[in-house]
């Protein structure tokens, strides 16, 4: 859920008004005058104190927009520098994210708070709930000592008058690793040490104080050159914009794009190959399995056998490697679960391999709905940029393109069914399963969104060697419902996903492996 609302339709002008900018014949005085011409003087103010408290944030988000991070802005540095600038880049950073202090609330510290609805209960079921010694009674009322509080909020639930709350930083609140917190300023701050680029705290800070780092200047001075730039479009796209992909291939390529890619056709690669592997992996348990049967039989039904299983029976299930905020969770946080996560590649990976492979100079340019496909181009050479849906959405406005007008145009390529479905939650699983020809063999878990709980979950797997119901392949998604639910994404999720389903069942099943 984005709770940023309104905040999005100003990011989402500004894209436009950046993009208009830079197709007009003065890009740097258009782009330094985007502030004043979304705030005229005279003009209500909508949002803030006044109007040049509003023309601040949007500079900032501007700034942002032209791909900058806010944090070592210089006040005195105009919009048309930083204009200049974008246009003498000749490469764009690895943080991918930026916190506009100018839109930050500065919210109150993330903690659990005794109101003075407390009525002094002679039963003090709060103080008997906290099993960390956080709640005290003073002068008839409880208090909570932060420094002990591990905010299980035992006490919030225990309590018969609702008189305990949680106050909530929606950003650190969102964050499931910890990765943005309040500095000496008081305000939101990133540690990129720790961030896996999930964009939880872009959807839920309701002030748009957390902005992605956008390269569509960057992408549109490709277009200008005489490079061939290619797009390649995300499975959850299909259920994004209005008309098909095919329309919307067309679409791309009258933006400017020379052709356009689904990655849905490395997703069919994905899936046969983790399917191969899924089988390799499950037969070498089978094998070690039995191994430890004979050893056990042999020395007389116990002892050893129970030993050996207990502290060397590993990779009894998989899980997948689709998600790119997952694989930054493994790389920063959970190396422990590195053993079970498939080597199989991502969908992107072998797509733009395909995309080089045909057009070795091109210019690549994946269409995502997320914020963490960016931290996985970096690792990529194949892939040069990344413009999200919004970004697309707003590169459609700015030039007037209708989708629903445009014809259809086919793909090299027609992908499957399943590679289609790749876009939301559950996706990866039935893809794996429909690649064997016997499917009865995959026992999956789905994990529908990285949280703290869930990470918990996969580390509890990868201590014990097991999955919870005897699980062998888990289908991790950073974002609930999948792809579909990315902080870029543009489309409720329920339509977003009918969409998808309308547009896989007119396509082929995939390919099964030998």
């Amino acid at each position: 859920m984005n709770n940023a609302g309104q905040a999005i339709h100003i990011k989402k002008e500004i894209l436009v008004r950046i993009i208009k900018a830079f197709l007009s014949d003065n890009f740097e005085e258009q782009a330094r005058l985007i502030p004043y011409s979304m705030r005229p003087k005279g003009m209500e103010v909508p949002f803030r104190c006044c109007v040049y408290k509003e023309r601040a944030i949007i500079k900032d988000r501007t700034i942002a927009g032209l791909g900058f991070p806010i944090e070592e802005d210089d006040e005195t540095v105009s919009l048309k520098t930083y204009a200049q600038k974008a246009l003498e880049r000749k490469e764009i950073s690895d943080k991918n994210l930026t916190v506009l202090q100018t839109a930050c609330k500065g919210c109150a510290t993330n903690r659990i708070y005794v109101t003075d609805l407390c009525q002094g209960c002679v039963a003090r079921p709060c103080q008997s709930a906290c099993k960390f010694g956080a709640i005290s009674i003073v002068d008839g009322r409880s208090i909570i000592n932060d420094s002990k509080c591990k905010k299980c909020q035992m006490c919030v639930k225990a309590c018969p008058y609702n008189a305990i709350v949680k106050i909530t930083v929606p950003c650190e609140d969102a964050c499931p690793v910890g990765a943005i917190k309040k500095d000496e300023t008081r305000f939101a701050s990133i540690d990129y040490d720790k961030c896996i680029n999930c964009g939880r705290c872009i959807a839920a800070c309701p002030f748009g104080a957390v902005h992605e780092r956008s390269q569509i200047v960057d992408i549109l001075k490709a277009i200008k050159s005489n490079k061939k730039v290619i797009a390649m479009i995300a499975p959850s796209i299909a259920g994004q914009f209005p008309g098909n992909i095919y329309q919307l291939k067309n679409a791309i390529i009258k933006s400017g794009f020379d052709d356009v890619y689904e990655v849905a056709q490395g997703a069919d690669i994905t899936a046969n190959n983790e399917a191969q592997e899924f089988l390799e992996r499950m037969e070498a348990v089978n094998e070690k399995n039995s191994e430890w049967v004979t050893e056990w039989a042999n020395a007389g039904g116990y002892g050893e056998y129970d030993e050996t299983v207990e502290d060397e029976k590993v990779h009894n299930f998989m899980t997948t490697s689709c998600c790119a905020g997952y694989n930054q969770l493994i790389k920063k946080h959970m190396p422990e679960i590195k053993p079970y996560v498939s080597d199989t590649k991502t969908p992107l990976y072998y797509t733009a391999e395909i995309v080089k492979k045909d057009f070795p100079d091109a210019v690549t340019v994946f269409i995502s709905p997320c914020v963490a496909k960016r931290a996985e181009s970096f690792e990529n050479p194949n892939v040069n940029y990344v413009m999200n849906y919004e970004e697309l959405g707003s590169l459609f406005v700015a030039q007037k393109i209708q989708i629903l007008n445009m014809p259809e145009g086919k793909y090299v390529v027609e992908s499957s069914k399943q590679a289609r479905n790749f876009g939301f939650s559950g996706g990866v699983t039935e893809s794996v399963k429909a690649s064997l020809k016997e499917d009865n063999i995959v026992k999956p878990c789905i994990i529908n969104g990285l949280d703290k709980d869930s990470i918990k979950k996969l580390r509890n797997y990868a201590k014990t060697g097991e999955c919870e119901n005897g699980c062998n392949l888990v289908e991790v998604m950073c974002c609930e419902g999948g792809c579909i639910g990315g902080n870029a994404t543009i489309n409720n999720q329920r339509i977003a996903k009918k969409q998808i389903q309308n547009l896989s069942e007119t396509s082929e099943n995939i390919k099964k492996i030998n």
